[in-house]
């Protein structure tokens, strides 16, 4: 009578934690639905537009949306976008919506069945997954990064028959590059007849796509799929992969290549290693999660959607034995839920906590890969004592990159405006002459992830320069002329609490220093 007694209680906390993602999935919807017409899943109207535009049988890879946005993706994704052309967009955006949500409830499984959970921490799991800023941002944008990750994980997890598995991660790579390296995932791993499905479901995809749309095809082949600039600002927030990082940090576009093919060798080399551990002791889900997470750290391009990989490694670390690596995980789960540079501005006052705060889903990454996942499969895989040593010496190597004060190119906010941007009151909001003997005059905005200072400079002024951070490189911040003949400037950076502008004359004097913002 206890036993069912109990087994009655779990039942009844999965159906409550069930109607709690239900009631969430229902609210993010509405919330999608409610933003304006031209924010409204944003992606997925360019991939409706893009199957209209080959409908049409106009050149796919020249369309743009009114958004500004291009497809981006091989050929083979818009022939799968096609048939939704069929119903009215706003039919697709609400069929959309609800297969997401479907799809993190799959993925929750998946991952449940591969840890052997019950039907309570499998409805956790989706609540979980449901909020993270991944999810949101694959429900907002109405983005296929949530169809990828299912795919490639029930494949990689030997979740579907065997005469079969391989194929799914092909057909997933013929969509989104990325899943490739799940194809050296099962060569690593001995699995060479999913492998080569793998492979032959990719060609496949890509041929069929070569036969219908022949032109399109070569077109991207040959040239648009090394146009990464197509895909948006690379050293943007948004983008937490490590080239992300690396062009934030501020390296030289002559050494940016090969710093980050070394780096992604050493990160998804050690991944890969840790993924083959891991699957001979038959953890195939945090095996394939791992290797997940190598795919989102090694792609150039990394936005917020792409990082279901992240969420569902951090609700692995909770669910590993060991104290610290479930500090870890509920610290990466965390780091994957909330904006940690808009929440912890206020205390965010030092460059380097900045840096820290604004990139902490690409350091998480990181870590994930190199290190974190020392604590799946247990003594399997590392000693505890080991593991907390990992540890310790990662929080310390944190400290001191937060209390390093990192040169300007470290601060990830900073631009300074150009003459392009003179109409743009957003930039360009001080409209005050100068006054005599000022050289320089200037109003500082602040806003949730940066401050913008736009300013006047006096006739003695004849350039300026910004440095982020004590000991950094100066930036030069230019002065653009108006019609009324006076100069105007604007700059935004993550926070002024160590900035310092100089005005210098013709001479390259100093003649005004500006700190204490």
């Amino acid at each position: 009578m206890l036993g069912t007694a109990a087994f009655k209680t779990v039942a009844v906390r999965a159906a409550l934690t069930w109607a709690v993602f239900v009631i969430a999935a229902v609210v993010s919807s509405v919330l999608v639905l409610l933003r304006p017409i031209g924010q409204r899943l944003s992606d997925l109207h360019i991939y409706y537009g893009a199957a209209e535009t080959v409908n049409a049988g106009r050149p796919l890879y020249s369309y743009v949306a009114e958004n500004g946005g291009p497809f981006t993706y091989p050929p083979f994704a818009v022939l799968l976008f096609r048939p939704f052309t069929l119903l009215p967009e706003g039919a697709v955006q609400f069929v959309w919506l609800v297969a997401t949500c479907l799809a993190v409830v799959a993925i929750a499984r998946a991952v449940g069945r591969g840890l052997g959970a019950g039907p309570l921490a499998v409805a956790a799991m989706a609540c979980a997954l449901l909020v993270s800023a991944p999810v949101q941002s694959n429900l907002r944008f109405g983005q296929v990064s949530i169809f990828i990750v299912l795919l490639a994980l029930v494949d990689a997890m030997n979740l579907i028959p065997s005469r079969y598995r391989g194929i799914l991660v092909g057909v997933a790579a013929a969509i989104k590059l990325t899943p490739l390296l799940f194809v050296v995932y099962f060569l690593f791993t001995r699995r060479y007849k999913d492998a080569a499905r793998a492979l032959g479901a990719f060609v496949a995809c890509a041929l069929l796509a070569a036969l219908v749309l022949p032109a399109d095809s070569w077109r991207y082949w040959t040239g648009t799929i090394l146009q990464t600039s197509r895909i948006g600002d690379l050293a943007s927030l948004g983008n937490q992969s490590v080239h992300g990082m690396l062009l934030r940090v501020g390296v030289s576009p002559a050494a940016l290549p090969v710093i980050w093919a070394a780096l992604i060798a050493v990160i998804c080399g050690l991944a890969l290693l840790r993924a083959r551990k891991l699957q001979s002791a038959g953890d195939h889900v945090r095996a394939a999660v791992l290797v997940g997470c190598a795919t989102v750290a090694a792609s150039p391009v990394s936005w917020t959607h792409h990082q279901v990989w992240t969420v569902l490694a951090a609700m692995l670390l909770v669910a590993t034995e060991g104290a610290w690596r479930r500090a870890a995980g509920w610290v990466l789960l965390a780091v994957m839920t909330l904006s940690f540079g808009a929440v912890l501005r206020g205390i965010s006052t030092y460059p380097g906590w900045q840096f820290l705060l604004e990139n902490a889903r690409s350091i998480g990454l990181v870590l994930v890969c190199t290190v974190g996942f020392v604590g799946f499969g247990g003594a399997a895989v590392v000693s505890a004592r080991r593991a907390r040593t990992a540890v310790a010496f990662v929080a310390a190597a944190l400290v001191v990159l937060a209390l390093t004060p990192l040169p300007a190119g470290a601060d990830p906010t900073f631009k300074a405006y150009s003459a392009g941007d003179l109409t743009n009151p957003r930039y360009f909001y001080f409209s005050a002459d100068p006054l005599p003997g000022e050289p320089v005059r200037f109003l500082v905005r602040r806003e949730k992830t940066k401050v913008r200072v736009n300013g006047v400079a006096g006739d003695a002024v004849a350039g300026l320069r910004f440095t982020s951070a004590p000991g950094g490189l100066a930036r030069t911040v230019p002065l653009l002329s108006l019609d009324s003949g006076v100069r105007t400037f604007s700059f935004r950076s993550a926070n002024l609490t160590h900035g310092r502008l100089e005005a210098l004359a013709p001479d390259g004097a100093v003649v005004a220093v500006y700190t204490g913002f």
